[in-house]
């Protein structure tokens, strides 16, 4: 067994693990969200800023077209076709192009040229989706170096910084989790941009960066919680060796007390539970000490007459013999005039002296629980406390001689029994068929007997072995109880044979009987411990007085009848011959 200490210590564990367990999985979940939050709302920081540094090249390329229309010699050189002019003029400019097409996937912008003679042409330049456009807004957004920017063209990234390969399936305006090229990624998606509807910004953030900050968090909490648990063991385990500590000193105490130190005391400190308790124990332990000492005093006086009476009541279990020495012993040890046994009807059973006459009297019922043997009726002149202290003991006294030898007629009586089935065994069988015989004799009444043998027995002990036997004994013994009246007797004689004496019962009432008893065990299955069926029946022969004389006779013909029923198909109830009315 754990000592109370550990106890206490586990007691306080269990009550703090649900409430930690349910913090632990609150906050975790809180720095998870929190930390997807902090990346969504960089994201989008990120996503803001490389829209508005697009929206920076667009109108960079705007101005530029624009410069180009409105310049004398470019618009000259245009309107006169002057294309090295225009190529010359056009030298180191990207996306500006005179004939060459432009990329597939870019952004445009356009302006026309005016001379004197109309519109001489248009200016065109372009801002192409590719890597180098990726790298210029990424360094402009501000994101992690993590982080990427990408340029997705339906699914597709067809450019990004840094170099990410592989689908995307974005959401505008929405954070969510997308894999792209086997990897998972915290993604933002923008609108469409321009005239291409399929074409869109996004920012990226790795996945796995989040579960890592995240579970970084969680082992944070962990530890924190595992701390506050191994603070609370520690303070559940100080408190619990203090109550140990005030409990072991009660328990050191009690023990002295125990092994005769009356003069052991519990030290008192502050005014709480075990502080009453201390208190509580001395006070015990005081008047135990007072009460000890005027018993001992008590002791040599009342030492000869116990020695006496005890020596009487263990000569003999005869309940007469045994009042007739409780009422000597009483008149003896309280100098009475006479003393008396009365019945619970104040009818007097046995009495000792002159009890007639006034004085003082003292009566003491003789109970023992539920059982009672009269009361205990002493007269005399006077008792002083001495007197009647004595008397109370001798009363104890012989309620215990008494009570036990009731407890001795009662094992004298089980010892009549029959161990297995707890009916009676043969000798009691005997001497209650001696004992209705002759009461039948004496009142002119009837008396059956009837002998009953288990079928095919031998078989079953075969078969299914000894135990299985038993069960099928004890089981054919609870179908006698359950069937036989309280004033039958009903016997184990021998091995699977039985025997049922049935006063007042004729042959036809005891045959009755005996096929009711025969019905019920038929239609009982007793199952063998393999959990096999076994079906039981019993055979039945019977005899009655007063057609037949004398407790051989009975015996006899019960036994050729119950042979009778053997030799016909076992199974059935016969009658004895000279009980059978012939033709």
């Amino acid at each position: 067994m754990a000592s109370f200490k550990v106890k206490l210590v586990l007691y306080f564990l269990l009550l703090s693990l649900l409430p930690v367990a349910a913090a632990f999985w609150g906050f975790s979940t809180v720095a998870s969200h929190g930390e997807t939050r902090r990346v969504d709302a960089r994201l989008q920081a990120g996503l803001r800023a490389g829209l508005a540094a697009y929206q920076q090249k667009l109108d960079a390329a705007q101005a530029v077209a624009s410069g180009l229309a409105q310049r004398r010699a470019f618009q000259r050189s245009l309107e006169h076709e002057d294309k090295r002019a225009v190529a010359r003029m056009l030298h180191g400019r990207r996306n500006v192009e005179v004939v060459s097409p432009p990329p597939l996937l870019s952004a445009r912008r356009t302006a026309d040229v005016f001379t004197s003679e109309g519109l001489a042409g248009s200016v065109i330049v372009f801002v192409p989706f590719d890597t180098r456009l990726a790298v210029q807004l990424r360094k402009s957004s501000g994101l992690n170096p993590d982080d990427a920017l990408i340029i997705v063209d339906g699914t597709r990234v067809v450019a990004s910084s840094p170099p990410v390969f592989g689908f995307a399936s974005l959401k505008p305006g929405t954070a969510r989790v997308v894999t792209i090229g086997g990897a998972r990624y915290r993604a933002l998606g923008a609108g469409s941009l321009d005239e291409f509807r399929a074409t869109r910004l996004a920012v990226i953030s790795p996945q796995r960066a989040i579960d890592a900050a995240a579970a970084k968090t969680r082992e944070r909490l962990l530890v924190f919680m595992l701390a506050v648990l191994v603070l609370v063991a520690i303070v559940a385990y100080f408190e619990g060796r203090s109550i140990v500590r005030n409990l072991a000193g009660l328990v050191e105490a009690a023990r002295g007390i125990a092994r005769g130190r009356l003069n052991e005391r519990v030290p008192v400190r502050g005014r709480d539970e075990f502080a009453q308790l201390g208190r509580a124990f001395n006070e015990m332990a005081d008047q135990l000490q007072e009460r000890l000492a005027e018993l001992e005093s008590e002791r040599q006086r009342l030492r000869e007459a116990f020695a006496r009476f005890a020596d009487a009541l263990g000569a003999t279990h005869d309940p007469d013999q045994l009042l007739r020495v409780v009422l000597d012993t009483a008149v003896q040890a309280t100098s009475a005039a006479g003393a008396a046994i009365v019945g619970d009807t104040r009818a007097e059973l046995l009495h000792v002296g002159e009890i007639e006459g006034g004085g003082d009297r003292l009566e003491l019922p003789l109970n023992a629980g539920r059982s009672s043997f009269g009361t205990l009726v002493i007269v005399g002149d006077s008792f002083d406390e001495e007197a009647r202290l004595t008397a109370t003991s001798l009363a104890a006294q012989a309620v215990v001689a008494l009570e036990n030898a009731r407890l001795h007629g009662i094992v004298e009586r089980q010892a009549l029994a029959d161990d297995l089935t707890d009916l009676a065994n043969r000798r009691r069988c005997e001497d209650a068929l001696s004992a209705e015989l002759a009461r039948a004799e004496r009142f002119g009444t009837s008396l059956t007997v009837v002998f009953a043998d288990l079928d095919e027995f031998k078989a079953v002990n075969d078969r299914h072995g000894h135990p299985c036997g038993d069960l099928v004994l004890r089981e054919f013994a609870a179908v006698l109880r359950a069937t036989v009246r309280e004033a039958d007797v009903a016997g184990r004689w021998g091995g699977e044979e039985f025997l049922l004496l049935l006063p007042g019962t004729d042959a036809a009432g005891g045959a009755q009987l005996a096929e009711r008893i025969r019905t019920e065990l038929e239609s009982r299955v007793v199952l063998a411990p393999d959990g096999t069926p076994i079906g039981v029946t019993c055979s039945f022969g019977l005899a009655s007085y007063p057609a037949l004389e004398g407790a051989g006779a009975l015996l006899a013909a019960a036994d050729e009848a119950l042979y009778r029923a053997k030799r016909n198909g076992k199974n059935r109830v016969e009658v004895a011959d000279a009980l059978v009315r012939r033709p």
